[in-house]
């Protein structure tokens, strides 16, 4: 299963051409996509028109929607944020920490347009679909 960033989200929605929304626009149909319940608010909080709120609603409930936190994750995303810290890399959002923690444990591979996790796939083993151009 493939978990789609927020990152890749917005530059789809927002038309702009990045390497990640290309290939996400190639996987849409073809590969299997979640989506995870706190990307899914951070997505469509950022449309100001209701009409683009309804449709793109309409095409992420049409995959399945993953809990990305909890107390396990949670407490896991910890560890891994004070790991990356002694190595010397900050990671500038929670979210994200949560994002790849998540996707590590349960084994999802990420598409990501976001410097973040690049720290995550160098010293913790998130894979990710595509790389960041």
């Amino acid at each position: 299963m493939i978990l789609v960033d927020s990152s890749v989200w917005i530059d789809y929605f927002g038309g702009v051409d990045s390497l990640a929304a290309e290939q996400l626009d190639a996987m849409l149909g073809v590969e299997h996509l979640v989506i995870g319940d706190l990307i899914l608010a951070e997505v469509l909080q950022g449309f100001g028109a209701h009409r683009d709120f309804r449709r793109a609603r309409a095409l992420l409930e049409s995959f399945e929607v993953v809990s990305l936190a909890g107390r396990d994750v949670c407490l896991q995303a910890a560890e891994h944020c004070r790991a990356l810290r002694r190595k010397g890399v900050t990671i500038r959002k929670t979210i994200d920490t949560i994002i790849a923690t998540c996707c590590i444990r349960n084994g999802y591979v990420l598409l990501h347009n976001d410097r973040d996790f690049d720290a995550f796939v160098e010293h913790l083993g998130l894979r990710v679909a595509a790389p960041k151009a």
